[in-house]
């Protein structure tokens, strides 16, 4: 049989660390290295989605989204992220993994650059070195934030976006209105598009959320029901951003998904104008789960700062790899913070979106084991 020639770009990535972490560990082990809220999606949301089956709402929709649903998000943006965008201005995806896709997909060409902060979350290197991007990766400050002095320095002609991603998947940190502003002005005056993550945006403690839209119009701001309603798996996202982007991202949206999922469209249409009392509960929850777990490791002897968003910790750890192993093999699931980039080797991603149960488990297994 002759060998088959695969495309070197997929073939240079890795399969993700999460992903990695997540199969090997056991069955009975406590899972602190998946970012998954625990709770059941809302019971209106759910009720949503079986009205749509019921009444047969089943088909392709249009490609953008349902009408309403990007209505209802174009008013959201409006309301709480402080920048206007029509309803044609907004995509409806099969998830923020999509939504990043696209994004990239219709701005890259080959050999463009990506500034992308390092550790940062997984897809981002992948997704731009599978569309023929060049990764860029930009430290982060003490406070585990990227700043624009950062970014300035490693601007070049190639530079084509930024993506951003606050509050934080690895670090829990939170950009400061400031520094989201000097970036906003740092794209507009190299014209640059940066790509807003903001999936964790209801789940902040300290601080606040700031959008780069409501600063610049070079921005795609990409979001997701999955996080802030406990719907990941519906697999529901969105992006927004002014009609020439949308124009581009459209064509790509249409070969490689045609829609999103129809009954997870009208679910989302409940959960973004619906009551927001369980995203308040969950965000009072996993605050509640934070202090137990980050007390508990700096007990430890573990150096962990308090992360301000999102629903994880990034202590410091004297050797990630061999840390992650250990306690994976006693049965606690977490993520070296070599999977996140070069510069999270030193450091360790727990997640709180476990009971507080496990986590209070999990502190006594490390206590024994670190």
């Amino acid at each position: 049989m002759k060998k088959i020639s695969f495309s070197e770009n997929v073939s240079r990535i890795d399969t993700s660390g999460i992903r990695k972490i997540f199969e090997a560990a056991g069955s009975n082990a406590i899972n602190l290295g998946l970012g998954q809220p625990d709770f059941d999606t809302p019971e209106h949301i759910k009720a949503a989605a079986i009205k749509a089956i019921n009444e047969g709402f089943t088909g392709y929709t249009v490609g953008p989204g349902i009408p309403e649903l990007r209505e209802a998000l174009s008013q959201k943006f409006q309301e709480e992220n402080g920048f206007s965008v029509s309803p044609q201005e907004i995509v409806v995806t099969s998830g923020a993994s999509e939504a990043l896709t696209i994004a990239l997909a219709a701005l890259l060409n080959i050999g463009d650059e990506v500034l992308i902060s390092n550790p940062g979350f997984v897809s981002y290197n992948a997704l731009t070195e599978i569309l023929n991007g060049k990764v860029v990766s930009v430290p982060l400050a003490e406070d585990l934030t990227m700043k624009p002095d950062a970014v300035l320095e490693r601007i070049t002609p190639k530079t084509k976006a930024l993506i951003l991603n606050s509050p934080s998947n690895p670090t829990g940190a939170v950009a400061s209105r400031a520094d989201i502003k000097a970036l906003a002005e740092i794209a507009d005056d190299h014209n640059i598009t940066i790509i807003s993550d903001e999936v964790y945006e209801y789940f902040i403690y300290e601080g606040e959320h700031v959008s780069p839209a409501s600063y610049s119009d070079n921005v795609v701001t990409v979001n997701a029901t999955s996080k802030s309603y406990s719907m990941t798996g519906w697999r529901l996202g969105y992006l927004a951003g002014r009609k020439e982007y949308i124009a581009q991202m459209l064509k790509v949206h249409q070969y490689i998904q045609a829609c999103a999922n129809s009954i997870a469209q009208k679910a989302a249409y409940a959960a973004v104008t619906g009551p927001k009392d369980s995203v308040n509960a969950m965000r009072e929850e996993f605050r509640k789960r934070r202090d137990v777990l980050v007390k508990g490791l700096n007990d430890l002897g573990m150096e962990c700062a308090l992360p301000k968003g999102a629903f994880y910790a990034f202590p410091k750890v004297e050797n990630s790899a061999e840390v992650a192993s250990k306690m994976i093999s006693n049965g606690v699931v977490v993520v070296p913070g070599t999977a996140f980039g070069s510069e999270g080797d030193g450091y360790i991603r727990i997640s709180y979106a476990a009971s507080m149960k496990d986590i209070e488990k999990s502190l006594s297994i490390m206590e024994k084991v670190l």
